[in-house]
């Protein structure tokens, strides 16, 4: 049976059957009250059936719920639109051969996790030489210098390492989200850009797990990047758009990576 995409919904045994999984956390204690309490806050929001189908207590009167359920809600996958990076991935030699034809000289990346973050696995999948998935990261591009700065870098010093570098790109990765950390962050890093001067003559990159390139686009970022970007990801669109901006070309079917 072939799905209507103008009326789509969960499913979990049969097509359309709107069977949903929502799990979330209580500040109650575990038992049957904090059981009941999941249910009907589930059954607000909507569901159907509702069970509870796992529940934990996770001490000091907090609990952990799973619950199970329908829902006869419906989207219309056909008219809905998000904002990506349009870009055709190029593998690792298609990126070099681009860079080396059309910039004709290395392509400077600088990257770093901001402010309090410590998590560099995303920023490290990126451009750490051993790469991601079997895919090599921006340090074992040879058109590419990659700096990896680390983690907890200050907004300033990554800004200031950029312009000693005379950085192409700055590339920033945030996995800490708590009370939208990020959002903050981010927002700091863009008004420090834009007040050096160097926002209008650098690509502005960022990536994790909560960024979209939505998102990014409307904190003043060039892209965003979420969950599952593999290096070649960032990497064809650094080539391409950098080509754009320096020679001010726009790549077209015709036009040969190779």
């Amino acid at each position: 049976m072939k799905p209507d995409l103008t009326r789509v919904m969960p499913y979990g045994d049969t097509l359309n059957d709107g069977k949903i999984q929502l799990s979330f956390s209580l500040p109650v204690p575990a038992g049957d009250e904090g059981k009941e309490a999941a249910k009907q806050l589930v059954q607000k929001i909507g569901f159907d059936e509702v069970q509870i189908v796992h529940n934990q207590d996770l001490g000091e009167n907090f609990s952990f719920y799973i619950a199970y359920g329908s829902l006869k809600t419906a989207v219309d996958y056909t008219k809905i639109k998000v904002s990506k990076v349009n870009v055709e991935q190029m593998d690792f030699y298609q990126v070099n051969s681009f860079i080396k034809k059309h910039l004709n000289r290395k392509v400077v990346v600088v990257g770093a996790c901001t402010g309090t973050d410590a998590h560099t696995v995303g920023l490290d999948a990126i451009m750490n030489m051993k790469g991601y998935a079997g895919e090599y990261g921006l340090e074992r591009y040879p058109m590419i210098d990659a700096y990896n700065l680390g983690s907890q870098v200050e907004n300033y010093e990554l800004i200031i390492k950029a312009k000693e570098l005379q950085a192409d790109v700055i590339l920033i990765s945030q996995v800490v989200t708590q009370k939208d950390v990020h959002i903050h962050n981010l927002t700091e890093f863009v008004e420090m850009a834009e007040a050096e001067g160097i926002a209008d003559n650098t690509l502005l990159v960022v990536g994790g797990p909560r960024i979209s390139h939505e998102l990014a686009a409307e904190l003043g970022f060039d892209a965003g990047f979420g969950s599952g970007t593999l290096p070649p990801d960032v990497a064809s669109f650094i080539a391409v758009e950098l080509d754009k901006r320096i020679n001010n070309t726009e790549v077209n079917d015709e036009q040969s990576y190779d």
